[in-house]
């Protein structure tokens, strides 16, 4: 429920594209059933299938409108990172400018990955320093940089968790486990970030970027 009043504040057309998810399997399978001589196992199947259907299209739509409402707001890569599988160990906003630019740091099988969001000009020294700071404690473990945004070379908030987890497994479950203990060093001795951490704070948001 919470989920559904989130989403359709930016999402007027929610509510037609769900209902149509589980009408027209519906009417679709009756049909059938009907030249095939059994409506009745044919309708209960349509009705399981827009179900289904319907759920998927929710699903969607809800996950849209989040990438929707936090784009280009600071923090945002916080909403993708949440939508990595378990065994992902994401860290928001590791550091910032002022400007609020911010770089933010994901660790898994695919590898050490520092995103960065803000001006272009200026993630780029910020991300060469952060992959300089990281590849001094991560034990060998090549570090990944990555731009969010809509620009050439960069990758867009709502592409961003499915470009991580296209990346090759490289690392055990155990290196991930040793690596994340130096980054924890590494974190203690860091200032504290000039912005909060995450554009997320309302309830529902989460269940609706997993699809729940």
């Amino acid at each position: 429920v919470e989920t559904y009043k989130i989403t359709a504040k930016d999402d007027k057309h929610l509510v037609w594209m769900t209902v149509a998810g589980l009408v027209v399997p519906i009417i679709a399978f009756v049909i059938l059933g009907f030249v095939l001589n059994s409506p009745v196992i044919w309708g209960l199947l349509g009705v399981s299938v827009g179900a289904l259907v319907a759920m998927l299209l929710f699903a969607w739509r809800a996950r849209r409108a989040v990438y929707t409402r936090y784009e280009g707001k600071a923090g945002s890569a916080e909403v993708a990172l949440q939508m990595l599988p378990k065994g992902w160990i994401s860290t928001p906003v590791i550091t910032a400018t002022r400007q609020f630019d911010a770089v933010h740091r994901t660790l898994g099988q695919g590898g050490l990955i520092l995103i960065g969001e803000g001006d272009p000009g200026r993630l780029k020294a910020l991300l060469a320093s952060e992959k300089k700071k990281h590849e001094q404690v991560a034990d060998g473990v090549s570090v990944v940089t990555i731009q969010m945004g809509k620009g050439a070379g960069q990758v867009p908030l709502d592409q961003l968790a499915k470009h991580i987890k296209k990346l090759p497994k490289q690392l055990t479950p155990a290196k991930v486990g040793e690596v994340n203990q130096r980054l924890r060093a590494l974190d203690a001795m860091r200032p504290k970030a000039p912005i909060p951490k995450g554009p997320i704070n309302m309830k529902g948001a989460r269940s609706a970027m997993r699809g729940r």
